[in-house]
């Protein structure tokens, strides 16, 4: 076991040391940074580096197995209505429980956290179950995200513009690190024993929908209530003078982020231990490796949630400040595309995610690929938000045309692309996003006099929507490739797109 964990801190390490260096070469050149700030940022890469080692291996033992066995045990079942109502109330419970969505509550003060919590819970509920009828039927994913993405589009000529940037941020805050490994793990259990026979496909998917659920509640919220949906409140960084005020920054914070991870693990475990009592079974030492699973990646997730909201939040303000206060404030464009390209590799449901795509493909969607596809689509992301900040574009200028090409991609490409491409969105926009890069949209439009409600909003909405395109342009190239004659057994050519080759070598007939 030890030597499992040394090695997933070793991956997570790989991921948070880019990041992290970037930041000091910033630090030493030019956007010079006070001690406080910095000592928070590398004291929070050290609790991100060893929360995510445990989280990954934690996920590994306890919430996919988990997931996959519920999942299967409902679809045996057979009965449609209660698989339904279980999905239903999975998501919602799940939903209520992440952490994140208390961070979009408080940015939406016109509507009591409640209200909004609840909303936001029985619209992941009701798409969730949607998610398992369309995976089990086999129904179309293509045609059934155009319905859902054109109401979404329709209802923003009804929408107050303060709630439209925080609406669409939503769909990525609210499918973070607990929901998304669960989610995914019981799409794939869901659909071992389902009817459809588009086996790898119908296994993602489920977060792609459930993101469409918060979108929508934030709308029908926003034309109910009050047009101010939030208000901004400045960071403050603790004055760090020595080691014991280091420390003590994070141990006010960890308790409330220990809560916050205990109850929103807690109803997975619940549903577990439920489903071992009546249906499961397992043999005790099976049923002891998850719940040590469980319990690592309470301690991975926490020491991470601690790690990127007292570290992190405020490095990354600081550093959108200041660069936005340079002469040549340009430069943030190409600085956050070098950062949003890195910083994806540290999100705790990617590294998830794109295990999950390699297994269940067999190989035929590596993971280097997945994460080189994701690497790319955050950059761009980073890129277009920084310049959006800069110059005050509206946000509905780089959506729609956006999720225009996403979806009609989606009908040319592979079923499977288009499924992990949609997945994809929500995975990428996670507590890295909402925590580092979204203070960093906020400090630049804070030096610049812009709006913060709709300019800097909306970031996590852009992260969210370039790895649907990204991914499925290497499902695009995945067919074209496809339909060349394949080369010669006796002389094959090396070329650049080797994995593209290979992929099309593994498509099966």
């Amino acid at each position: 076991m030890n030597k499992k964990l040394n090695e997933k801190i070793s991956e997570s390490l790989s991921c948070v040391l880019p990041v992290t260096c970037i930041v000091l070469l910033l630090c030493i050149t030019i956007t010079p940074m006070p001690l406080d700030p910095l000592m928070l940022f590398l004291a929070g890469a050290a609790f991100l580096i060893v929360g995510m080692g445990f989280f990954t291996l934690g996920a590994d033992m306890a919430m996919m197995p988990i997931g996959e066995r519920v999942g299967a045990k409902l679809t045996s079942s057979g009965r449609l209505s209660l698989i339904a109502l279980a999905c239903f109330i999975i998501g919602a419970v799940i939903t209520m429980a992440e952490p994140d969505l208390k961070v979009l509550a408080n940015q939406t003060p016109a509507v009591p956290d409640a209200v909004l919590m609840v909303s936001v819970a029985v619209g992941v509920g009701i798409f969730l179950a949607l998610a398992f009828l369309r995976s089990l039927f086999g129904w179309s994913l293509s045609r059934i995200l155009l319905v859902c993405y054109g109401v979404l589009f329709l209802l923003t000529a009804f929408v107050p513009g303060d709630f439209l940037a925080v609406a669409f941020d939503s769909g990525g805050v609210t499918t973070g690190p607990i929901t998304v490994p669960f989610i995914m793990a019981l799409g794939v259990g869901l659909t071992s024993v389902g009817r459809t026979r588009e086996g790898g496909s119908s296994s993602f998917g489920l977060v792609a929908l459930c993101s469409v659920g918060p979108i929508l509640s934030v709308m029908l919220l926003g034309m109910a209530y009050s047009s101010s949906s939030g208000s901004y409140t400045p960071f403050t960084i603790p004055e760090i003078a020595n080691s014991q005020d280091l420390w003590l920054a994070f141990q006010r914070q960890f308790p409330e982020y220990a809560l916050e991870v205990f109850s929103a693990l807690f109803p997975i475990l619940l549903f577990f231990l439920i489903f071992q009592v009546f249906f499961l079974r397992l043999r005790r030492r099976q049923v002891v490796k998850i719940l040590v699973g469980m319990l690592y990646s309470y301690i991975g997730l926490t020491l991470f949630l601690t790690g990127v909201n007292v570290g992190f939040m405020p490095a990354g303000n600081y550093l959108g400040m200041q660069l936005a206060s340079l002469p040549y404030r340009w430069i943030m464009v190409p600085v956050g595309m070098v950062i949003g390209y890195y910083i994806v590799k540290a999100e705790p449901a990617v590294q998830v995610l794109n295990k999950q795509v390699e297994e269940i493909t067999g190989g035929t969607i590596p993971a280097k690929t997945m994460m080189l596809g994701l690497s790319v689509g955050m950059a761009i992301s980073l890129g277009l938000s920084i310049f959006r900040v800069l110059t005050g574009l509206p946000l509905l200028y780089l959506l729609a045309p956006g999720y225009a090409l996403a979806l009609g991609l989606s009908f040319v490409v592979p079923p499977i692309f288009t499924s992990i491409a949609f997945d994809s969105g929500g995975v990428a926009s996670g507590p890295m996003t909402a925590t580092f890069l979204l203070p960093f949209a906020m400090g630049a439009c804070e030096a610049v006099g812009g709006n913060i409600l709709t300019d800097a909003f909306g970031i996590v909405a852009m992260v969210a929507m370039t790895p649907l395109i990204i991914i499925q342009l290497i499902g695009l190239l995945y067919k074209v490739n496809a339909g060349k004659p394949k080369p010669s057994h006796t002389s094959p050519a090396p070329s650049a797109a080797g994995e593209i080759i290979d992929l099309n070598e593994e498509e099966p007939a």
